[in-house]
């Protein structure tokens, strides 16, 4: 038996070139927050943390650019470039998913952008971890409290 449960979505990231361009649309016209920004050498990421909604039932998005678009990893390619789960229990899930056979990327369990601490799936498997995001980059967030009790992580 799973001994984790996903909550809902955290978030999606989206990546472009210009970063401005990606505000004028989810800022200026759609009418987001923009609420944290971040920036890291290592990720090659310069990003703006966008909300929607509010309290434990808020999504972010997250609008990115390369910091150089020529390095790894490229925070552009895909344009959508990943979906951010809740997850009552990171610690669990990551070392049942392992056991089963799932491919993460790199890094492990370390703080994210938005303060959690989180781990990605690998889009892509291989012969010793065969399963993955099929294709899609997903990040496993580990949820607070507060969004464990709002989205039934207590039952």
């Amino acid at each position: 038996m799973r001994p984790f449960r996903i909550l809902g979505i955290q978030q999606i990231a989206v990546g472009g070139l210009d970063k401005s361009a990606l505000a004028r649309l989810w800022v200026d016209t759609l009418g987001l927050a923009r609420v944290h920004t971040f920036k890291s050498e290592r990720e090659n990421v310069d990003e703006d943390i966008l909300r929607i909604g509010s309290g434990p039932h808020a999504v972010e998005v997250d609008i990115m650019q390369p910091i150089d678009p020529e390095k790894k990893p490229k925070v552009h390619e895909p344009q959508l470039n990943h979906i951010g789960l809740w997850v009552d229990d990171l610690p669990k899930a990551v070392e049942w998913l392992t056991s089963q056979g799932m491919r993460f990327t790199p890094g492990g369990i370390r703080k994210g952008a938005g303060g959690h601490d989180v781990c990605f799936i690998h889009p892509k498997g291989n012969e010793a971890t065969p399963l993955s995001g099929e294709g899609v980059l997903i990040e496993l967030v580990q949820a607070p409290a507060d969004v464990i009790a709002a989205l039934g992580g207590n039952a």
